[in-house]
C-alpha cells in the first residue's frame, strides 16, 4: 500500500522488536555457552524494552501521540526498507561476535528506516518524531555494544 499512517509503521516496528526478542530468547535457551546465553538474554530484554517503548507512544497521554495519525505517501512497498523482513528471518548466530554483528545490523537498518522517514516528512512534527526515534536507536546501539562488551569480560 502506498499511503500509510505513522502508526502503521510504528505498529510494524513494535512487532519487529517483539519478534527479535522471541528469537533471542529461543536462541538463548538452546545455547551451550553460558556467556552466549547471557548475551542473548540481554538482547532479548533490550528488544522487549524497545517494544514497550514504542507501544507506550500509543497511550493517549503520550506527548507524541498526535503524530501517529499523520499520513505519508511512500511509493515503495511498506515497510521500508524491505531488508528488515530479511533481517528478522536471518539466523542470529552461534557466537557472541556473530550475535553482536546481527544486532548491530538490525539497529542500523531500523535507524536508516527512521532517517528515511525524516527525509520524506512533510510536516515538522513528523520529522521531529522520526528524528527522535533515529537518535534513540543510535544511542541504544551504543548501549548494546557496551553491554555486550561488558558481558564478554565477565
Amino acid at each position: 500500500m502506498r499511503y500509510n499512517q505513522v502508526k502503521d509503521l510504528i505498529n510494524w516496528v513494535e512487532a519487529y522488536h517483539g519478534r527479535l526478542a522471541e528469537q533471542y530468547r529461543a536462541k538463548a535457551g538452546a545455547a551451550e555457552s553460558e556467556r552466549l546465553q547471557m548475551v542473548l538474554n540481554y538482547l532479548a530484554d533490550h528488544e522487549t524494552r524497545m517494544q514497550a517503548g514504542l507501544r507506550a507512544i500509543f497511550d493517549e497521554s503520550h506527548e507524541k501521540r498526535d503524530v501517529l495519525d499523520t499520513w505519508f505517501d511512500d511509493p515503495n512497498d511498506f515497510p521500508q526498507p524491505p531488508q528488515l523482513e530479511q533481517l528478522a528471518d536471518k539466523p542470529v548466530g552461534n557466537s557472541i561476535d556473530s550475535v553482536m554483528e546481527s544486532a548491530v545490523e538490525a539497529h542500523r537498518t531500523l535507524e536508516a528506516l527512521y532517517r528515511h522517514r525524516v527525509d520524506r516528512a512533510v510536516i515538522e512534527p513528523e520529522a521531529e518524531f522520526f528524528n527522535a526515534l533515529a537518535e534513540g536507536h543510535n544511542a541504544e546501539l551504543r548501549r548494546i555494544v557496551a553491554g555486550i562488551e561488558e558481558l564478554q569480560g565477565v
